[in-house]
């Protein structure tokens, strides 16, 4: 006899992302999926929109490569997702390389900041859900010896990554205090997201 499992869709979910730690969150949560990164100028997006709110700005580029994968994949459930980091008032970006981690290091080093995970589920180009969650995060004051040191440690990871840091990795050394659940942090609210999936009859559980 078959084992039962959670996953009650035809088709795998699929996740408009190239993220890992995106793709392990719903790996570890048992649901199956396929990863189709959405090709969109985010950078140009934002532009455009005209917003400056991170939410806002998370939830918009999360719809953005929901529709767009979505359209190119009719009847599939199409997740999309994205993560802004604040400093007060300036967003950041991905570090470019090694140079823009270390000052994005320093400029957080002793600061509170915050995480804006949001994401969006799609069909046929069609929004059906989205959401925005926020960790707030205090990074330990951190001298230019301990920056280099975390830096060369980490090497390339700190590109992939908002704040030149991954709090699963070698990112946790950074911190002093975290507010917000595990799953904002890694860049998908997943409960939020398991209750939209429930209410379409997708989880067993």
């Amino acid at each position: 006899m078959a084992a039962m499992t959670i996953w009650r869709g035809k088709d795998p979910l699929i996740l408009a992302s190239q993220s890992r730690a995106r793709q392990m969150l719903l790996a570890n949560a048992g649901i199956p999926f396929e990863a189709i990164p959405a090709e969109i100028d985010e950078r140009a997006v934002q532009k455009d929109s005209g917003l400056s709110a991170p939410g806002e700005i998370a939830k918009l580029l999360a719809r953005e490569k929901a529709a767009r994968v979505s359209s190119q994949k009719p009847g599939r459930y199409v997740v999309g997702a994205d993560q802004t980091l604040a400093l007060g008032n300036r967003l950041f970006s991905k570090p470019a390389g090694r140079a823009a981690a270390a000052e994005q290091l320093r400029l957080l080093a002793g600061n509170g900041h915050e995480l804006h995970s949001a994401f969006a589920v799609a069909r046929d180009g069609k929004i059906l859900s989205a959401d925005v969650s926020i960790a707030r995060m205090t990074m330990r004051p951190l001298g230019k010896s301990e920056i280099e040191a975390y830096l060369d440690q980490a090497s390339e990871a700190v590109t992939t990554s908002v704040g030149a840091y991954q709090l699963e990795g070698l990112g946790v050394h950074l911190f002093e205090r975290i507010e917000g659940d595990h799953f904002t942090i890694l860049g998908l609210p997943l409960l939020p997201l398991l209750v939209f999936l429930r209410s379409e009859r997708l989880l067993a559980v």
